[in-house]
């Protein structure tokens, strides 16, 4: 037996169906809009089954304890704390908190263009509707928000703030996603940090690889697969940023640039943002500050 709401200390709001479908008239919420959004904690015997799925998408975010979820003919998988689940709209699908332990979830359902969008991503080449989050924090502070914003009232104000925070509780499962999870992945982003803390300083590839513990092939494919470009790639756009940003803000020549960032050839450095930003080091900081004097 599931039970559906009813838990101590729950949050609950549902939108009027005449308000969902006068919002769906609306710039912004048409393409991205919350109907529902609540909070259940230590909700015991909770789940739902929907033959047909739900109406609109629904994202949950586990906060502790357990339970599992079932897509379709996809396996059932088990949902723990820092997990997110996404359900996309019209799928056949259950869900069940665990009987010894269980969860604790905020939760959001979705709908429009945009909700798809992020489903079609998070949900790309087959991949469950379980996802390890890598900011749990952040995406149930956006959750509560959207609760928040909807317990308030249902003015088109409320709507737009709760459908930001929905979007970004979305982009979060997405990046969550597409940077993938486990030991091997952290590796990765702590070399990723090192980088960015250490333009100046020149490295290679498999000096890269020896920091994060792997072989030199093994690590230049997760690190494509975690920043969908190579390590080469990666560094000189984060070089480019930097380097932009001194062009902005200081007076240092392009060569001192050059040397902030890691180049010791001022002219291979020129060449290198040339082919990120298209234009010079030289003629971006000219067209910059033409800018800067245009009128408004």
């Amino acid at each position: 037996m599931y039970v559906h709401d009813g838990f101590f200390g729950q949050r609950l709001r549902v939108l009027p169906r005449p308000v969902t479908d006068a919002a769906r008239t609306q710039p912004i919420v048409r393409h991205f809009l919350v109907t529902d959004a609540g909070y259940f904690p230590h909700a015991a015997m909770h789940g739902r089954a929907r033959p047909r799925g739900a109406r609109e998408t629904i994202v949950m975010v586990c906060t502790d304890g357990a339970g599992w979820v079932e897509v379709a003919d996809q396996n059932p998988e088990r949902v723990e704390r820092g997990d997110a689940v996404v359900l996309p709209s019209g799928i056949r699908h259950r869900y069940q908190a665990d009987r010894q332990d269980p969860w604790t979830i905020w939760w959001a359902h979705v709908t429009g263009d945009v909700a798809d969008d992020f489903v079609s991503a998070i949900l790309k080449d087959g991949a469950g509707p379980v996802v390890r989050l890598r900011d749990v924090y952040s995406a149930v502070q956006a959750l509560e928000e959207a609760v928040t914003a909807l317990e308030e009232d249902e003015t088109m104000s409320m709507l737009v703030i709760a459908a930001g925070a929905a979007w970004r509780v979305l982009a979060q499962v997405l990046a969550s996603r597409l940077q993938g999870a486990g030991p091997a992945n952290d590796r990765i982003r702590h070399v990723q940090e090192y980088l960015r803390s250490n333009l100046d300083t020149t490295f290679s590839v498999p000096e890269l690889a020896a920091m994060a513990g792997l072989s030199t092939s093994h690590f230049s494919a997760l690190f494509r697969t975690a920043a969908e470009t190579s390590v080469k790639e990666y560094l000189k756009r984060l070089r480019s940023a930097r380097a932009r940003e001194l062009l902005l803000t200081t007076d240092l020549t392009v060569t001192q640039i050059a040397n902030a960032v890691g180049y010791e050839d001022a002219l291979y450095f020129s060449r290198q943002f040339r082919a990120v930003n298209g234009v010079s080091p030289t003629q971006f900081r000219s067209q910059a500050d033409f800018e800067s004097l245009a009128p408004a």
